[in-house]
């Protein structure tokens, strides 16, 4: 019974792993690091100066942001806090639903879980792959996710790209090919890049706040578990040194 427990577990393992892979075919990697604060406290500061005017994250508060992202409390206040409010509160946006859905068709969805909904390379992709669109409502879309509602809100640090289509053949509709940089940003390709990771990372984070310090600890665990291992091994030598 045990060995085919083993199995099905490692079955689901795999499955997942072949998962995680077919979700990331064809997307660039973000090679996000939780350990690299510098890149999550820069991500929270582009997410609510450019973000947190739709989109919300209910499930974190900011008391817990400036702890863990090693951030003064009254610097959360003054430069994430827009409409005021206090520090134990969750990061809610004010924007009233019914509004949002008049002006963009549908409600920007909340954020906490977004990450570990669709992936961090997913987010990092998607943040770079707005392009313009006359066709849309809004005027935008999108190569990761065709036909969002949401217009790119970082078009002034990358610019604004335009869809090289493929032509259409037959039984197939033409298709984008490539996007090509229109009119330059504020910031070049290599500093967008370094900024939509930064979002990202800081996304990953808000997913799962408590992986932060679950990773260092883990270090600590391991190293008792090193550390108990040895000594049951010489207790277990002592014991046993007698015994023929």
């Amino acid at each position: 019974m045990s060995i085919k427990i083993a199995a099905l577990l490692v079955a689901a393992l795999m499955t997942i792993g072949v998962a995680s892979a077919s979700e990331s075919e064809g997307l660039e990697q973000a090679n996000i690091r939780l350990d690299d604060v510098a890149s999550m406290q820069r991500g929270a500061r582009l997410f609510f100066n450019y973000c947190s005017g739709c989109h919300s994250l209910q499930y974190l508060r900011y008391s817990r942001i400036a702890e863990d992202l090693q951030l003064d409390p009254k610097d959360v206040e003054k430069n994430f806090m827009f409409v005021g409010g206090k520090i134990g509160e969750p990061a809610i946006n004010h924007m009233p639903a019914a509004d949002a859905t008049k002006w963009f068709g549908k409600a920007p969805p909340d954020l906490s879980l977004e990450a570990r909904s669709k992936g961090s390379d997913w987010i990092y992709n998607y943040l770079k792959s707005f392009y313009v669109d006359p066709t849309r409502p809004l005027g935008w879309n999108n190569t990761v996710f065709p036909n969002a509602s949401m217009p790119n809100a970082l078009w002034e640090l990358q610019g604004l790209q335009v869809a090289v289509m493929k032509p259409a053949s037959e039984g197939h509709d033409a298709v984008v090919e490539k996007l090509d940089l229109k009119t330059p940003g504020r910031q070049n390709a290599e500093e967008f890049d370094r900024t939509a990771r930064d979002i990202t990372a800081f996304l990953q984070y808000a997913g799962e706040p408590a992986a932060l310090k679950r990773e260092s600890m883990g270090v600590w665990v391991l190293l008792y578990l090193a550390l108990f291992t040895l000594l049951a091994y010489l207790l277990k030598h002592e014991f046993w040194k007698d015994v023929h």
